[in-house]
């Protein structure tokens, strides 16, 4: 039995774990970096094709993001998680594939003017259909049979609408041990979703430290805070321009919205439209609407049983096309403009802020965590100036974040949702900045007299032996590729992966054909060799 940290170790971004069970080959995410990548991480120890399974918390793009490039390399296995999560994966995955196939056509088209070779996508729409059709759903709670020696139940974490803690209870050899994932935990009392629920028993926890050094400033009221930007911004004839993940926080930020509406909290400016400029969001309400009934908390659900969609109002304008968006900017009035990306790093929401980041009299509100080395961290931190499509634009609008609004549990929350396993045997810490992630393990040791350990990517351990049998050293990365060698490095090793598994199922094939892939094999070794 065999655990191997991958991705997010002692980073954000980037979750994958590694397990081998009883001979299955397991991964528990598999996201995609965002922002700065400070660390190299090892790759998974085997090629996609001879993974069984892949369990998968939550939707969003850091732990599922690059699903789609492990079909491309091969993988045929089965992607187990919730049902509400399977159906954002849905649409969240053919957005990303959008979004590779987009920028890539945009910068092989400014690539040719140079005279440079063309970009190449990281993966594909027909890889993210290929990977959405191995989804497989569960309901929370329902403990269930993977595979032999592997059982498993998805626990409501709180984090996003279908997102899991994970408990898997994994047999060798005749030994058990209960190892339990925490995925991203949930913020206490956050809109719409149930907080996230506890675990009692496990041998060993790998759990997230997003905020794990730092309690999160709470407003005594969120409607009444958020209700203040809008009428300090309205009242000088300003916008207010928020960067939202298009699913979850987007839902949640039109929560907020009716009830400052329904409560008359902005003065003077009744009627003001909010747009919710993103089709991904739009799809994604959706799929918040279909599952209101087993993710919704219960004030949510009054608003349901009395008849009223507790994420829709008067007022509210949907905008799909590109041409739609466009168009908001020449609304001069007052107004609320809700797009994605919520880090700034692409999407609708850079020709926003390239239309209003000069103008003093608008709001820029940041309502989510902002990775380092995006363009939402760089405002947050006082750039004056940042690049949007190649110009240089002053920052002149007001910078604004609104402090509680956080997906994440903070410190106590944390410590609340690891207290709440009765003696584990080791948690492992991960998915948290270098220090932060340090931090709240010395935490657990030095308060709580847990034993934790916050490993580096490729550190591994045996849950049966209760060892690290590989103690893995940080590797800086000593300079961040461009996107071009980037996606295509990563191609090109998918495709290794992919031609790993065509030669070791070719065992049995005539000698006829196995000598022409040889051949090929060879003559393409011989030609770029040269």
């Amino acid at each position: 039995m065999k655990i191997q940290f991958i991705g997010a170790a002692h980073e954000v971004t980037g979750s994958c774990t590694y397990l081998e069970i009883g001979g299955k080959r397991l991964l528990v995410d598999f996201g995609m970096e965002q922002g700065r990548d400070v660390y190299e991480n090892a790759r998974i120890p085997v090629a996609p094709g001879m993974i069984d399974y892949v369990l998968l918390t939550h939707a969003h793009i850091d732990h599922s993001g690059l699903l789609p490039l492990l079909y491309a390399g091969g993988f045929t296995g089965e992607i187990h998680t919730t049902d509400a999560t399977a159906s954002l994966c849905n649409i969240m995955l053919r957005d990303s594939a959008h979004i590779q196939e987009f920028e890539a056509e945009w910068r092989s088209r400014k690539a040719q003017r140079k005279g440079e070779e063309p970009y190449v996508p990281l993966y594909t729409m027909a890889d993210a259909i290929g990977a959405i059709e191995l989804l497989r759903r569960h309901k929370y709670d329902a403990r269930f049979q993977l595979c032999e020696g592997v059982e498993v139940r998805f626990t409501d974490a709180g984090h996003l609408l279908g997102s899991a803690s994970i408990e898997i209870w994994a047999t060798e050899d005749g030994e058990t041990r209960k190892l339990v994932f925490s995925g991203d935990i949930g913020n206490l009392n956050q809109p719409l979703i149930r907080d996230p629920q506890y675990i009692s028993e496990a041998d060993y926890v790998v759990m997230e430290s997003t905020y794990g050094d730092r309690k999160h400033e709470r407003p005594k009221d969120y409607v009444a805070a958020f209700a203040n930007v809008l009428q300090t911004t309205f009242d000088r004839g300003g916008s207010v321009i928020i960067p939202s993940f298009a699913v979850g926080r987007t839902q949640e930020m039109l929560y907020f919205l009716r009830k400052i509406k329904e409560q008359g909290l902005v003065r003077g400016h009744d009627g003001f439209p909010v747009y919710m400029d993103s089709p991904l969001a739009i799809e994604a309400t959706g799929v918040f609407i279909h599952n209101q009934n087993s993710c919704y908390d219960e004030e949510a659900l009054g608003y349901v049983k009395a008849g009223i969609n507790p994420i829709s109002f008067d007022d509210l304008q949907l905008v799909v096309t590109p041409e739609e968006s466009r168009a908001i900017n020449f609304d001069k009035r007052c107004k609320v403009i809700i797009s994605a990306s919520g880090m700034c790093e692409a999407g609708r929401i850079k020709h926003h802020l390239k239309h209003n980041l000069w103008q003093p009299q608008n709001t820029i509100l940041f309502v989510g965590y902002q990775a380092y080395g995006t363009l939402g961290r760089s405002l947050i931190e006082g750039a004056t100036n940042v690049k949007l499509f190649g110009e240089s634009v002053q920052v002149a609008a007001q910078i604004k974040q609104l402090p509680g609004i956080s997906g994440h549990a903070d410190v106590d929350g944390l410590t609340r949702w690891i207290s709440e396993i009765r003696n584990p045997k080791r948690v492992f810490v991960i998915h948290g900045e270098s220090e932060t992630a340090d931090r709240f393990t010395a935490h657990l040791i030095n308060d709580l007299g847990l034993r934790a350990y916050a490993p580096y990517s490729g550190t591994e351990f045996d849950p049966i032996a209760d060892e690290i049998t590989l103690e893995a050293v940080p590797r800086l990365v000593a300079k961040k590729p461009g996107q071009k060698a980037n996606t295509v490095f990563q191609r090109l090793l998918a495709a290794l992966d992919r031609l790993t598994k065509l030669i070791r199922s070719s065992e049995g094939r005539t000698n006829k054909d196995l000598a022409k892939l040889t051949d090929q094999i060879t003559e393409l070794c011989n030609k770029f060799e040269k």
